[in-house]
């Protein structure tokens, strides 16, 4: 089976699909990579999604890639006694160490490694940044802050805090868990949530050991300051756009993006663009216009891959949503303008003699009847300098491995 295009499109795995003949029917509409989500599924799951996806790979006798996303160190508010409360701008409210459920007034924050880095005027976000608040004064098990931006606030809420680099160790002990587990199942790449430098990425590698690729997602501001040092310490980059939107303004994201995609390019690293790409077909068949938009610009701007989160995991039309990104990748891969595009974005790219040899080899294939270019490797630095130059025609790997060592 091959594909009608370069793109590569990654699909999460979750409750509407974890059957074999779902998730046989999503590679068949155009999956090329599965997301198994660490956050969610315990590992008797992960196993048997492992096992579904590895049957149908040799069914078919296509790679399938195989993802599996660390949860990090996601902070969460505690409980409410009334499961839910309202907050209004203005009113004034307390976070603290204390465990007991909370009320209009106050609720459990247990990370007390925000209350050592947050001062006064700093800025904590709740709920994707639905409710911002202020610290008015804060001490080591505790913070007063005021509502900037109200709304309803209930239990295991997700916090934000902008412009602080939080002393947080780069895995949890799930984390770590959970990464030994994924190595010795087999999945192809390992994402690290929440990075905040390059030390982090150095940290998961040592405890990997080569046995899968370290895909590193940028969604701190954090990140973004030390993403030179960041992209050169990991083997791919995801661009997670749902944190960083909140944790930045939201119009910077755009350009953010752009940036990004042309830095991994010149580095030769794969780059995915994830969050709410088709964020309407969760519930419904069709995308809005400024969905299909936004897929396209990805593609266009070079990314390697896109990503679906909730519509392929718990949305009611995975498989439609498979195929749109499917088929605008194909629309716009045919368009001329996209190898035009690409063509001016590869002044980035660094001047070595490999670099020469895949460009030319690029060039070549262009201009001659070449029917796909072949290349031998042994770490896969060969295959991705190739696949960086995106030519038209198809690239066939050869190496001594099963799989990169």
């Amino acid at each position: 089976m091959k594909r009608s295009r370069n793109l590569k499109i990654v699909a999460t795995l979750g409750p509407a699909s974890s059957s074999y003949s779902a998730i046989k029917e999503m590679f068949v509409a155009g999956a090329d990579v599965f997301r198994l989500n660490m956050s969610h599924g315990d590992h008797k799951t992960i196993t048997k999604l492992h096992g579904i996806i590895r049957d149908i790979e040799s069914e078919f006798k296509r790679p399938i890639g195989i993802l599996a996303d660390l949860q990090g160190p996601k902070l969460r508010i505690g409980t409410f006694s009334k499961g839910k409360e309202i907050l209004e701008e203005g009113d004034r409210f307390r976070l603290d160490l204390d465990p007991s459920e909370g009320d209009k007034n106050r609720v459990c924050l247990p990370h007390p490694e925000i209350f050592k880095a947050i001062r006064p005027n700093s800025t904590l976000l709740v709920n994707d940044g639905k409710i911002r608040l202020e610290v008015m004064s804060c001490g080591k098990d505790f913070a007063e802050v005021k509502v900037v931006e109200g709304g309803e606030i209930s239990g295991h809420k997700g916090v934000n805090v902008p412009d602080v680099i939080l002393p947080l160790a780069a895995l949890s002990s799930k984390d770590r868990s959970d990464l030994q587990f994924a190595c010795e199942l087999g999945v192809d790449w390992l994402a690290l949530s929440f990075v905040q430098s390059s030390a982090d990425v150095k940290e998961a590698k040592a405890l990997v050991k080569g046995r899968a690729a370290i895909m590193t997602k940028v969604e701190k501001p954090a990140a973004i300051d030390q993403f030179d040092e960041i992209l050169d310490s990991s083997d791919g980059i995801m661009i997670a756009r749902g944190d960083l939107g909140v944790e930045l303004p939201i119009h910077t994201v755009p350009p953010i993006q752009k940036r990004l995609i042309r830095k991994c390019r010149g580095e030769a690293k794969p780059v995915i663009v994830a969050t709410q790409m088709l964020e309407s077909m969760i519930n419904s068949s069709t995308p809005t216009r400024a969905e299909v938009s936004d897929v396209a610009t990805a593609i266009y701007e070079g990314a390697d891959a896109v990503m679906l989160s909730a519509e392929s995991a718990v949305g009611k039309y995975p498989v439609e949503s498979i195929q749109t990104m499917n088929n605008v990748a194909i629309s716009v891969e045919k368009d001329p303008t996209y190898w035009q595009v690409l063509e001016a974005s590869r002044t980035g790219i660094r001047k070595t003699v490999p670099d020469a040899i895949t460009l030319a080899a690029r060039q070549i294939a262009e201009t001659t009847d070449v029917k796909a270019i072949c290349c031998f490797t042994h770490s896969g630095t060969t295959a991705r300098l190739v696949s960086r130059q995106k030519p038209k025609v198809p690239i066939i790997i050869m190496t001594p491995y099963q799989k990169y060592p």
